[in-house]
């Protein structure tokens, strides 16, 4: 990928917005995530168990005010399938965090040193969020956590990169998590819907502008988006799910995954 793109500095009217944007954000997440902290103990875990019927529409809430706090436009295409298995989706950005939540009840597979972050910690443990640890000894462990998390009917989201991008190409996808839906437990009875993610730039903007990869810091770039005068939009399109068992294994059913999702992005961006 290019060099990451060299911002200005943010005008005055753009700490304005900053300050605006990021009050009414952490005036939503704050007060929804108690919600759903009190909902979960008190309802969902002691009646539910882990199936957590009640709190994934409070997320979804969560990220569709928040991208409406941002002025960042959210339309999808598709279909979302309503049958048990996984979601895969390309990476581009923190944002990808609103941006699905926005459409679907889903639970995101993240690197377990996310659940140490200050404050998004704490809400992707909220959230539900599956932690794993990219090591081949705990593989069977991470396997039952899959298992268990799916056949208790949880839709998970991971991103087959491994990594986020500039939001203009779909790399490789990485095919080790992908061995867990194989299991006899499993495969019979799973599917997964794979989508594309699209972000398009405010006018004038660098056309990666809500790209967050390489070695961008968080709170730049977070501040950056607060700031614009003039927001962009995303896109998430959801493409026909597939049958685990029509494939013969981890690595075509990966590639077959990859194509849907660079096929889904613009055509100058394949």
């Amino acid at each position: 990928m290019p060099p990451e793109p060299a911002f200005g500095p943010i005008p005055v009217t753009g700490w304005v917005r900053v300050v605006l944007r990021g009050a009414a954000l952490i005036a939503v997440i704050g007060v929804s995530l108690l919600v759903m902290l009190v909902g979960h103990h008190l309802v969902e875990r002691p009646f539910y168990g882990k199936k957590r019927p009640l709190t994934p529409y409070i997320t979804m809430f969560v990220s569709r005010s928040a991208l409406a706090i941002l002025g960042i436009g959210y339309s999808r295409r598709g279909a979302r399938m309503d049958k048990r298995g996984a979601v895969v989706a390309n990476h581009s950005s923190w944002l990808d965090i609103f941006t699905l939540n926005a459409g679907k009840r889903i639970y995101f597979v993240s690197k377990a040193e996310v659940a140490g972050w200050p404050g998004i910690g704490t809400l992707a443990k909220a959230t539900g969020t599956v932690f794993i640890n990219r090591d081949r000894r705990e593989a069977r462990r991470q396997q039952d956590i899959f298992e268990e998390r799916l056949l208790a009917g949880h839709k998970l989201l991971f991103f087959p990169e491994g990594t986020s991008t500039d939001g203009m190409v779909v790399l490789p996808f990485k095919t080790t998590l992908f061995q867990a839906f194989f299991s006899d437990h499993l495969r019979h009875e799973m599917h997964i819907q794979p989508c594309t993610v699209v972000y398009r730039a405010p006018d004038g903007a660098d056309p990666r502008f809500y790209g967050w990869w390489g070695e961008m810091d968080f709170g730049p770039h977070l501040l950056r988006v607060l700031a614009a005068a003039k927001q962009g939009s995303v896109e998430v399109i959801y493409h026909d799910p597939v049958r685990v068992d029509d494939f013969p294994d981890r690595k075509s059913l990966a590639a077959h995954l990859e194509e849907v999702v660079r096929g889904g992005m613009p055509p100058d961006r394949r």
